[in-house]
């Protein structure tokens, strides 16, 4: 799929909330993609379709980030980029990937890679040299 603009890749998180609210949906969602890919203008826009308030910003410094959903569930962001290892956070990481009614988001998963369960989504975005992006979903 082709993105061509910041508007286009909120619409694209809004449309794609509305597969997680499905029964038995996966609830892990991994975003792969260079630094400035669109990752978090994504979650923007699923959190929008979410139906968060709230302002969406990167987890970048606090390492995660929750937002309230309905019927006491969450929206949980993980950025793990500064972390080669995720230490202390992986408590906390595994327990809100192993509670279904969780949604889990994680930018820059390569150190908790062996943690993610077999049926998360993988969400992959290049940046390409005309300033549109390319998404892959696995």
């Amino acid at each position: 799929m082709k993105i061509t603009s910041e508007q286009e890749m909120i619409k694209f998180g809004e449309e794609f909330a509305t597969s997680l609210l499905k029964p038995n949906s996966p609830s892990v969602i991994e975003l792969i993609g260079d630094v400035g890919a669109g990752k978090t203008t994504f979650v923007r826009g699923l959190a929008k379709g979410l139906g968060i308030k709230e302002p969406i910003t990167s987890p970048s410094f606090t390492i995660s980030k929750s937002y309230a959903l309905p019927n006491n569930r969450y929206l949980v962001h993980y950025d793990f980029y500064r972390l080669g290892d995720p230490g202390l956070m992986v408590e906390n990481f595994y327990e809100n990937i192993s509670n279904s009614s969780n949604i889990v988001l994680i930018e820059w998963g390569e150190s908790v890679k062996n943690l993610l369960p077999d049926n998360h989504i993988t969400i992959t975005i290049n940046y390409n040299d005309d300033n549109t992006r390319k998404v892959k979903i696995k």
